[in-house]
């Protein structure tokens, strides 16, 4: 009975209290990086990671492990981003009921970034038409404000050099001439 069985990898929780349980996206994509490059001594993996031990080593491997084979049995069983924005869809097509619409619809504008679309309180005018207003008004000095398109030409005025940083440069420069021949 015990040989049957499958050895299942260890639980990752994403909220934890401790580093242990977290999700350590950036030092598994190090570790693969590294991987990829021929590196597999666990004491280097550890320095090239920033992970304390080589035990911390093993179990981000651990979830690289479990992260593919969930990635895996979802691609199986047919659901990508295509279903999961269908299935958005669907529900918001065939419900009766414009709050499940309503909720369907903002889990499409927070997936896309766009959850906070709000009005100013006081002018009731969106951001963007705020925007466009700011730059049409004249200002002050009666300056109009610049659009994309316009220029304005102004002088750049360098600071000066100190010296020693003066004399690098021109050493740099000889040497960058006896190399190169320029």
């Amino acid at each position: 009975m015990l040989k049957n069985m499958k050895k299942l990898k260890p639980a990752v929780f994403i909220q934890g209290d401790k580093q242990y349980y977290r999700d350590n996206r950036f030092a598994q994509n190090i570790l693969l990086k590294a991987l990829s490059q021929g590196i597999t001594n666990a004491n280097e993996l550890r320095k090239i990671a920033g992970l304390r031990t080589v035990a911390d080593v093993y179990r981000t491997l651990d979830k690289l492990a479990i992260r593919k084979e969930y990635h895996g049995a979802l691609t199986r069983l047919g659901i990508d981003l295509d279903y999961i924005a269908g299935g958005i869809k669907t529900v918001i097509d065939t419900t009766d009921k414009d709050a499940i619409k309503l909720k369907g619809l903002q889990t499409l504008l927070r997936s896309i970034g766009l959850e906070r679309y709000e009005k100013d309180d006081e002018t009731g005018k969106s951001w963007e038409e705020t925007i466009i207003t700011a730059f049409k008004e004249e200002d002050k000095d009666g300056n109009k404000a610049l659009l994309a398109d316009e220029e304005e030409d102004y002088e750049v005025i360098a600071p000066p050099v100190p010296e020693e940083e003066q004399v690098k440069r021109d050493e740099e420069k000889k040497l960058a001439e006896q190399l190169y021949g320029q």
